[in-house]
């Protein structure tokens, strides 16, 4: 532990955030003598991991909004997030924290290239369409094409829509499996704290990711959907993907100051959040075996309750179920990049909707809800008697989604995305303390940043137009649902 500690502070501690002084002319004075010029690519890519850990899984980038949005976590103390009463700041610093990661993730490119390192050069790719992943359905048409051009003289860049962007990331992912698989000899070094510099590991997360993507874009562009997942599952051997849950994308954290959890370090000063009742609900009735691990019993009476997400009335906070230790209380805990259960997951719609994935869709579905329980510490036992009972395959795609839903607890961004694309689970309502009036649905994106309709105009006005209220107007690209507002 005191190795793993030592390390990660002394990569993030050289690691940059840019790279770049302000005119030739003042280059002299706009050197700092104690920040390190040319931080070793490794550095960058621990500074990265860690970043992102830190500031997309942390209580305001995914337990204020995107888990309350997806309908896991009610806030029952300060409860105007969940409200949709947005911060600007924290708007704001979402956008600023996702293209600084992108900037130094383009910086560990040019250092790949030059040192025809082509392992490190696929590892940040994969992390590149990561982020921009998130970026997007965050808030739809983005800058991508020209994003992080400074020094090709782009300063305002145009915004790409999200239909142009999904088909690249894509691209960007197949390029980043071949480079992995290329033979390489390079090493990723003691800055890869999220697979330890298994190279077999990244390559599984690209082509999981490539299904995460494909899938989510299947309702809309169903051709490249399906081409893209029968490639990679027709073909194990060039395309692997998780296979067990030792394959996780998981960021697990020292435990030791300033190396905590975030959620955890929250918890040390906070209590504003606990479960909310549509997933408790989903729990009981299901008779689901990860009720005490995803919750912990409310204090006054020992009952799992949750609590209306966004309700007007503020709660007896004793008599609501408190976030489960697992996920709340360890300060070594994990921050969920991408799991192997929603890989299982994607196999089982992908299959349910007759793509050509080498097993049923109750196969597939049955391994999902197997990782989920697995990886949730319960038991063979606890598997069977649960898909052999309330979670028994029904052949629905509701079914698959619900599921899904509930094993992706901690994963505020697909949690809320899956809602988005899919309409489950059924009964997710929008907040009734809302000021919002005229909606009958959870957000459907972010606000975008003031700084860019200030700094950005000509390029963002026409996508904020397209915004109403703040949250709505125009849905996500692969958002097909009919009725919402």
């Amino acid at each position: 532990m005191k190795r793993y500690i030592g390390k990660i502070f002394a990569l993030a501690f050289i690691a940059t955030l840019f790279l770049a002084g302000c005119t030739d002319t003042f280059e002299e004075v706009n050197t700092d003598p104690d920040r390190a010029k040319d931080a070793p690519a490794t550095n960058v890519l621990a500074y990265v991991l860690r970043y992102h850990s830190s500031t997309f899984y942390d209580p305001w980038n995914d337990m204020n909004e995107p888990s309350t949005y997806g309908g896991h976590i009610a806030k029952i103390q300060y409860i105007d997030e969940a409200r949709y009463t947005f911060r600007p700041t924290v708007v704001e610093n979402k956008w600023y924290y996702g293209y600084i990661q992108l900037n130094n993730i383009n910086e560990i490119k040019k250092k790949a290239e030059a040192d025809d390192a082509k392992n490190l050069l696929g590892v940040a790719k994969v992390l590149e369409a990561y982020i921009y992943q998130i970026m997007t359905d965050t808030w739809r048409d983005i800058p991508f094409t020209e994003a992080i051009k400074m020094a090709d003289g782009i300063l305002l860049p145009k915004y790409d829509k999200q239909e142009d962007i999904y088909p690249a990331l894509l691209a960007i992912l197949a390029e980043a499996n071949t480079l992995l698989g290329s033979g390489s000899n390079d090493q990723l070094g003691d800055g890869d704290l999220l697979f330890n510099g298994e190279v077999m590991n990244w390559r599984k997360f690209a082509n999981s990711l490539r299904l995460r993507i494909a899938m989510r874009m299947s309702g809309v562009n169903s051709g490249l959907a399906k081409s893209t997942v029968e490639a990679i599952l027709g073909n194990p051997g060039a395309n692997p993907i998780m296979t067990s849950n030792d394959d996780n994308a998981f960021f697990w954290w020292p435990g030791v100051n300033p190396y905590e959890e975030p959620w955890f370090v929250d918890s040390k000063g906070r209590d504003d959040h606990g479960m909310s009742d549509l997933l408790i609900n989903h729990l009981k009735n299901l008779n689901d075996p990860r009720l005490p691990v995803y919750a912990m019993p409310a204090a006054a009476d020992g009952e799992y309750r949750g609590f209306t997400i966004g309700a007007s009335a503020q709660p007896n906070i004793s008599t609501i179920s408190r976030i489960g230790e697992r996920f709340r209380k360890d300060p070594a805990g994990f921050s969920p990049f991408m799991r192997y259960a929603e890989v299982m997951f994607h196999i089982a719609e992908a299959a349910h909707k007759g793509y050509s994935v080498g097993m049923t869709a109750e196969a597939a579905y049955n391994k999902a809800v197997e990782a989920s329980l697995l990886e949730n510490g319960l038991g063979a036992s606890d598997v069977t008697a649960y898909l052999n009972g309330a979670a028994k395959y029904n052949n629905t795609l509701e079914q698959i989604y619900l599921q899904e839903w509930i094993a992706m607890f901690k994963q505020g961004m697909e949690v809320w995305s899956l809602y988005r694309r899919t309409g489950v689970p059924t009964n997710h309502y929008i907040a009734p303390g809302t000021t919002y009036t005229g909606h009958n649905s959870p957000p459907f994106r972010y606000p975008y940043p003031q700084n860019e309709l200030t700094l950005n105009e000509a390029n963002a006005k026409s996508f904020a137009d397209q915004v109403k209220d703040d949250f709505w107007g125009v849905k996500m690209w692969w958002d097909t649902r009919s009725g919402v507002q």
